[in-house]
């Protein structure tokens, strides 16, 4: 009979197998100290904690792109995050770098977007002056999350959330990863959903986007990935080559173009911000009629406690809620 208490340590013995550059998870830290896990590394503990937790599964009804009920094929934040997750992993499997944190941080990465996507957070900074979906996984993941107490997570699996956007840079090479494998994943499978909707032909792609890239979206993401385990080889940070890296940003300012600010979809993302903006300013003006916790887990803030419990719904949960407390019967 297997000694469990071994297989944790054997999985660390495990990691010192791969890179020099690799996260070591014996090394990693948590804001509370607790007991080890017997069988799972800390990253795969912190990967479990946020595969079973409530916010991830709330990811199911949250837009991608297309403001739900869009099609049972559509992506939604959680595959969006499941597929960034295969991406980064088979990233970090070239590069011999540790596959769990890449997992943790992929899986957990959004779970802080608010209803409708992007339009939802657009709406929230427009009120409160600064909203950033980054941050507010953070906040979920340290502070909400497990009805108030946080999952407490290890500080390399965090770096990477806070990081996975925006100027910063993820302070392990898992976290950069990610930071550049989630732009592949939106990129190309926002794509295939626009040719889906018949939003876009292959044909309209910009020429150094099919020469360099391809024009399949799964040729895409293998050229994408290829390069940057080529470029990023032996390397103490991750990087593409400046063919493909450049290819990549007018894939991504075309896809700005013409599919996430389409008219098209103008009127369906309008709905939504209203949607946002009105239910904030009815809870602002009625925070009794907010579930109490909210206001425990936000000290007493009650702007706080309304951006938690607002950015937090599930589109359709949004849009019964509007429809409840707006909507004549």
């Amino acid at each position: 009979m297997i000694e469990v208490q071994n297989i944790r340590e054997r999985s660390e013995k495990d990691e010192e197998r791969l890179s020099p550059h690799a996260a070591k998870s014996k090394d990693a830290r948590r804001e509370r100290l607790e007991e080890e896990c017997p069988i799972r590394t800390k990253f795969q503990r912190d990967r479990d904690r946020i595969l079973h937790s409530k916010p991830f599964r709330r990811l199911k009804h949250k837009t991608q792109v297309y403001i739900a009920p869009s099609g049972d094929h559509y992506r939604t934040r959680m595959t969006h995050s499941l597929e960034v997750s295969q991406i980064c992993r088979t990233i970090a499997r070239g590069l011999q770098l540790n596959e769990d944190l890449i997992e943790a941080i992929a899986l957990g990465h959004d779970v802080g977007h608010t209803p409708f996507g992007h339009v939802g957070e657009e709406a929230l900074r427009r009120i409160i002056k600064h909203f950033e979906h980054n941050e507010q996984s953070i906040r979920i993941l340290k502070v909400l999350a497990r009805d108030g107490q946080g999952l407490n997570l290890t500080e390399p699996v965090l770096d990477g959330i806070l990081h996975h956007t925006g100027d910063g840079i993820p302070k392990t090479l898992e976290g950069q990863i990610v930071k550049t494998g989630d732009r592949i994943a939106y990129l190309c499978h926002d794509y295939d959903d626009a040719l889906r909707a018949g939003l876009l032909l292959p044909s309209d792609l910009p020429e150094i986007v099919k020469h360099t890239l391809g024009v399949k979206p799964s040729d895409m993401i293998t050229t994408m990935v290829i390069d940057m385990i080529e470029a990023s080889h032996g390397q103490n940070h991750i990087e593409q080559t400046s063919e493909v890296g450049g290819a990549m940003h007018e894939f991504r300012q075309f896809m700005f173009a013409r599919v996430y600010n389409s008219p098209t979809l103008r009127e369906e993302r309008r709905k939504g911000q209203y949607i946002v903006q009105a239910l904030y300013e009815y809870y602002r003006q009625n925070t009794s009629k907010l579930p109490q916790d909210f206001l425990i887990w936000a000290n007493g803030d009650e702007t706080q406690a309304v951006t938690d419990y607002i950015s937090g719904l599930t589109d359709n949960y949004a849009i019964d809620l509007f429809q409840r407390l707006f909507v004549p019967r």
